[in-house]
């Protein structure tokens, strides 16, 4: 069993391994598998270093006196801090980018990234989305 990192981990770090376990399994794997593949592999390497991450993550949300649990679901929350969002399309749009932040705000989180498998260099599909403006609750 592999030991788990502390949480006091910044998020640079945190989505410096992420970066790196991505360019590892596209090296090996290359581009055009389904997203929900590499979400798995990635899931596991990151756990082999010991980086807490829950896939499929529920983001909530309220509004007046509705409350929604699973308004949204990340694919990966790694480390309580940084949202993984996984794509394997031939571009990434501003639609990917907007949900993101959109995550980022209701979960209260600053970090995100949207990584891109279905690039010829795996350095060219990873974007770093940050959550610069005040929390929505």
């Amino acid at each position: 069993m592999t030991a788990t990192l502390p949480l006091e981990m910044g998020e640079n770090e945190i989505t410096g391994l992420i970066v790196n376990a991505c360019i590892r399994i596209h090296r090996r794997l290359g581009p055009g598998l389904l997203e929900s593949v590499y979400e798995q592999i990635l899931t596991h390497e990151l756990r082999k270093l010991g980086v807490e991450v829950l896939p499929q993550e529920p983001i909530p949300l309220c509004w007046d006196d509705l409350h929604f649990d699973r308004a949204f679901q990340c694919d990966l929350l790694v480390h309580r801090k940084v949202i993984v969002e996984l794509k394997s399309v031939e571009s990434i749009s501003t639609l990917h980018r907007a949900k993101l932040l959109t995550y980022l705000k209701l979960a209260d989180k600053r970090v995100g990234l949207l990584v891109n498998f279905s690039t010829a260099l795996m350095k060219d599909g990873i974007e770093r989305i940050m959550n610069k403006g005040p929390s929505l609750f």
